[in-house]
């Protein structure tokens, strides 16, 4: 395809691994079909208004991927497709209710994946990570979580934070540490399942705090430690998992002012925490002694990598939870803590972090046009839907209307403290592996069946 030319004009980053993403994502998309010809790369080069040398590396690094391969005086061809070998056989991951980030177009998160794990495996100064590794996690990892939260503010260093087998291998170990069976733990009235199967599990009592459009009232806390004797909050402060409320920095503020007052242990879960352009400064900030920073990967950018970083409020307690961490999983997958501190170090973790960001806010436009603004609540840079329903509606059977249409939905009782109290709604998630396309489909319906004027009676064909 003597006249294929990649889009780079709006990358920020270097010119030549644009260009090679950019093959990636025609390949994938099957716009480069295998054999295909490319631009010699002195034409390509003056199509670009780059230097031969980008090009030149552009097609080196496809070749590294084993995208294209070169042919002597003949140029680059994209590679053909070997015929499938494996046993094993992949099928799109089942519907399990879990809120996962939208994968981005142009298999960029793989590309990275098989980018970094070729050069961390290749360099010659460092022992692969295949091989158990220190309580709390390596060294580099550590050092690039602090350096990650401390540019947003947390007072911390690698001392005080550890790596975990993702947020909820954090949530286990701090409840394990800090609280004990009837210690009473304030939290919203809808809460993560995750960390409510904790609560169950250790056997604490959840002291049910009124909420506002911003998360937990500080005001109803404060008089709630005054006749109560809560012992932590559990707090979600970034796009709350399943209402998309946000705190905004007052609110951060007051709660940590409010939890130093009474002694409270935090427990800040900031699984969402990055995903807006301009991350609000965590309620660790405010009380740093106190607070429990939970930072996930699974969140930002893939649950299948398993890595999140624990920032602990002292070095002692950091290194006392380092112990149950191993305990209960060993470590976090070595080579994946690895390959996103690489990331970090490097840039792409904010690349990557950026163009799910994009996608997000493209799956947001998407709810917009098909579901009325009065509907539902959501946070511009997130990618779930908070759905309240008329009383009368019945969840469940929404759900099972919208499930073979690929939405993945779940009823309010799944997140209520107490269930019998739940209010009708819905948390619909439009990340994961649906397409746009399928995406809106199931909100076109989905906006139907949540209208004023929608039966209440639905038919399931």
């Amino acid at each position: 395809m003597q006249n294929w030319k990649p889009d780079i004009e709006s990358v920020t980053g270097p010119k030549y691994l644009a260009i090679a993403e950019a093959l990636a994502r025609d390949i994938e998309a099957g716009r480069l079909a295998g054999g295909t010809r490319l631009p010699p790369q002195r034409a390509l080069a003056d199509v670009l208004g780059v230097d031969l040398t980008t090009v030149t590396r552009a097609y080196g690094e496809a070749q590294r991927q084993g995208l294209i391969e070169g042919d002597g005086r003949r140029g680059s061809f994209v590679r053909q497709k070997k015929a499938e070998t494996s046993k094993v056989r992949y099928s799109e991951p089942a519907d399990t209710g879990m809120n996962a980030p939208p994968e981005v177009p142009g298999a960029l998160l793989t590309a990275a994946f098989r980018r970094s794990a070729e050069d961390l495996l290749a360099r010659a100064d460092m022992v692969a990570p295949f091989q158990y590794q220190p309580s709390g996690g390596m060294v580099a990892v550590r050092e690039a979580g602090a350096d990650l939260l401390s540019a947003r503010g947390v007072p911390c260093h690698d001392d005080t934070v550890l790596v975990t087998a993702g947020g909820q291998h954090a949530l286990h170990a701090v409840v394990s540490a800090e609280l004990q069976a009837g210690d009473a733990v304030a939290v919203a009235a809808h809460a993560y399942p995750g960390f409510l199967s904790i609560a169950r599990r250790y056997g604490l009592r959840l002291c049910v705090i009124p909420s506002d459009e911003e998360g937990l009232d500080p005001v109803a806390l404060n008089v709630a430690c005054t006749t109560s004797a809560i012992r932590a909050i559990y707090v979600v402060p970034t796009n709350d998992n399943p209402t998309t409320a946000t705190m905004s920095a007052e609110r951060r503020q007051a709660l940590a002012e409010t939890a130093i007052r009474h002694g409270l242990i935090v427990i800040e879960d900031d699984a969402y925490g990055l995903l807006p352009e301009r991350p609000l400064a965590p309620i660790a900030t405010h009380a740093a002694d106190r607070t429990w920073h939970i930072a996930s990967v699974s969140k930002i950018l893939s649950p299948g990598l398993r890595i999140a970083w624990l920032r602990a409020p002292t070095v002692a307690q950091a290194w006392r939870l380092a112990a149950d961490l191993h305990e209960t999983a060993v470590m976090a997958p070595p080579l994946n803590a690895a390959i996103v501190a690489d990331w970090i170090g490097s840039g792409v973790f904010q690349q990557l972090t950026g163009a799910v960001r994009a996608e997000a806010q493209a799956r947001q436009a998407i709810a917009a046009k098909f579901l009325e603004p009065e509907s539902y609540r959501a946070q511009a840079e997130g990618y779930h839907l908070w759905v309240p329903l008329h009383p009368e509606a019945n969840p469940g059977e929404i759900v099972n209307t919208l499930r073979p249409h690929g939405l993945s939905v779940v009823g309010s009782e799944a997140f209520a403290v107490d269930r019998s109290l739940a209010v009708p709604a819905l948390r619909v998630s439009i990340g994961g592996t649906i397409s746009r396309e399928r995406l809106e489909r199931g909100l076109r319906l989905l906006g139907a069946l949540v209208a004023p004027n929608a039966s209440r009676k639905i038919s399931l064909v």
